[in-house]
């Protein structure tokens, strides 16, 4: 066997290896999201093979290699000023403020935790009758003191410039003394075997125990916040009740949550 027999089985390698990265990519196209077992199946090679590929694809700049899988966006999520994060998925944010509206009734006892979505969800709330909200965010607070009905508690502490926020031990000792209906919940990643993220690790144990106060817990994020994680870990996705999110959510995703157990709300964007 000659040097000729070599050349050509190496390029019949190479050309299987490349068509291998192009179906890969063409199936992230399309799903934004692919795992490495899903891999396996459509093309018919092992684990090491695919993790060897996404290493490769990821070294050119062509995807993120993430926990079991690859995603086209970076699911490690750094931290923006809440000033810039107001400017994204305006339009996303205020339609599922209006859902999670709905479900406050007369006399509830609830929290609203930190992030633009809530704060939209603030911004939604026309009460009926008397209500009783519960703060971290100072952007809620400010909201709904408009509103005579509503009876506002601001939790106190170390206040977070990136958030409007607190954060700290002052505010979880004030928790201890509460319980509410319902938790109003924003994220930064919703990763779904890591669960809910936000970029502090301070505010993610505040949320946590938020949480233990609350009898209900609402996860308010657009679609855009799925397969991402960031530095603080709030809770695995077995501790929420119900999400609502835009209708932009995959139904892979859609599918995934429900097996869950979790209410899933998704709301129709115009």
């Amino acid at each position: 066997m000659g040097i000729l027999f070599f050349f050509n089985i190496f390029v019949v390698f190479i050309h299987h290896i490349m068509e291998r990265h192009q179906l890969i990519l063409e199936d992230l196209r399309e799903k934004k999201h692919v795992k490495v077992l899903d891999l396996c199946d459509l093309l018919d090679v092992s684990a090491v093979t695919i993790r060897k590929d996404l290493k490769l694809l990821e070294e050119k700049g062509l995807l993120y290699r993430t926990h079991g899988g690859a995603s086209l966006e970076n699911p490690y999520i750094n931290e923006k000023p809440i000033q810039e994060k107001e400017k994204i998925s305006v339009e996303e944010k205020s339609n599922i403020a209006e859902a999670a509206s709905k479900l406050i009734k007369e006399n509830d006892s609830i929290m609203i935790a930190s992030g633009t979505t809530v704060q939209q969800l603030a911004k939604a709330i026309q009460p009926q009758g008397r209500l009783n909200v519960i703060t971290s965010s100072l952007g809620v607070a400010i909201e709904l003191i408009k509103h005579r009905e509503i009876d506002v508690i601001q939790l106190g502490g170390h206040i977070r410039h990136s958030s409007s926020s607190v954060i700290g031990h002052y505010a979880q000792h004030i928790l201890n003394n509460i319980s509410c209906n319902q938790l109003f919940l924003g994220v930064d990643g919703i990763d779904l075997e890591y669960g809910c993220t936000t970029t502090s690790l301070e505010e993610a144990i505040l949320n946590k125990k938020m949480m233990d106060c609350a009898q209900r817990t609402i996860v308010l994020a657009d679609s855009s916040k799925f397969e991402k994680r960031s530095f603080g870990r709030i809770c695995g996705l077995e501790y929420i009740d119900e999400i609502i999110t835009d209708d932009k959510l995959p139904l892979s995703i859609r599918k995934k949550i429900t097996d869950i157990g979790i209410k899933l709300t998704l709301v129709e964007q115009s």
